[in-house]
């Protein structure tokens, strides 16, 4: 609901400080009006002080990388050593997100944030950038995307935005002297295998190279599991065979090509169906466990019939308890 609020002056929003000068509010910018509007909801220990609170952050990694006084392993790390880290935080914000868990969303982003912060030290030691050049680097990025809101440029909706986005893209990529025309240009290697998949898909389909609708991709995954079928009793055959092997996952591959198109026509996120699949399955796992340990059986020493019984029995648990799953699984 957008709340009615009276005008807030500069000086209201931004002239109390804990230390230092006050800043004349002729200098300020207008007011943030969305941060007014949550700054009242929520109270106001929101932080007012961004630019001093990523300084201490800057401050503190510094501190973890001093020669002398330095932590032992923050001084072993390099760009290599840290991107693993970098990857896994960006998905804890993920899993936070998914699951309408705020409190942890802000620890995760902070986790997140120190990934940058520490890249960013690493270059400045290196005499490269420090944050401050990464901070303006997307700033100006930003703006230089949003000609609409930065520059009175007229855009016509969304889709039209999504278009522009990618121009400008382009052209900053030739601007640096990249020379790949491809539509395909500029979609990382290092995504989630899954994620460039349906990129590469989404870019080929905005020159026409794509199926009309969901129908004909679905039935390309029954052609595509039929050729994974062959090749399974090839290797069945020859269990030797690396070239049978190798033709294998070339077809597993493409089958997974195929999923995740079905998913982009079908308008649902890879990353996500298949995150909640696996929370289903563990749910699941673990509910078959809880009824094998009731009735005094180690589920490890069951076959797979009973393993199977105690399977369907977690389910219709599920479904009486709560009529239907939780999560849109």
């Amino acid at each position: 609901m957008d709340i009615r609020l009276p005008p807030i002056s500069k000086k209201s929003l931004f002239g109390r400080r804990r230390q230092g000068p006050r800043i004349p509010t002729r200098f300020l910018p207008d007011p943030p009006f969305a941060l007014i509007r949550v700054k009242r909801f929520y109270g106001t220990h929101m932080s007012d002080r961004p630019a001093s609170d990523i300084q201490r952050l800057i401050e503190i990694m510094a501190k973890l990388r001093d020669p002398q006084q330095g932590c032992p392993w923050d001084l072993q790390q390099d760009f290599a050593t840290i991107a693993p880290y970098t990857i896994e935080e960006a998905y804890e914000v993920a899993d936070a997100i998914d699951r309408g868990d705020l409190p942890a969303l802000k620890d995760e982003l902070g986790d997140l944030l120190l990934q940058v912060v520490f890249h960013a030290r690493l270059a400045e030691e290196q005499g490269v950038f420090a944050f401050g050049d990464v901070v303006a680097a997307i700033s100006d990025k930003m703006v230089r995307r949003h000609p609409h809101v930065f520059a009175g440029v007229a855009v016509e909706d969304a889709e039209a935005q999504t278009r522009a986005w990618e121009q400008h893209k382009r052209d900053e990529r030739e601007a640096a002297g990249e020379t790949d025309a491809s539509a395909l240009a500029g979609i990382a290697r290092g995504l989630p295998e899954w994620q460039r998949a349906v990129k590469l898909q989404k870019r080929a389909a905005r020159v026409g190279f794509d199926w009309p609708s969901v129908t004909p991709v679905i039935a390309k995954l029954h052609e595509e599991i039929e050729e994974v079928r062959a090749e399974v009793d090839a290797v069945a055959a020859e269990p030797h065979d690396g070239a049978a092997h190798a033709r294998l996952q070339d077809e597993i591959g493409d089958l997974l090509f195929v999923c995740a198109n079905i998913a982009r026509h079908a308008e649902v996120d890879v990353g996500t169906a298949l995150r909640h699949a696996n929370i289903k399955f563990e749910r699941r796992f673990r509910a078959m466990e809880a009824l094998a340990a009731g009735d005094g059986v180690p589920l490890a020493e069951l076959p797979l019939d009973a393993q199977e019984r105690y399977w369907q029995r977690a389910k219709a648990r599920e479904r009486q308890d709560h009529g239907a799953p939780q999560q849109p699984l």
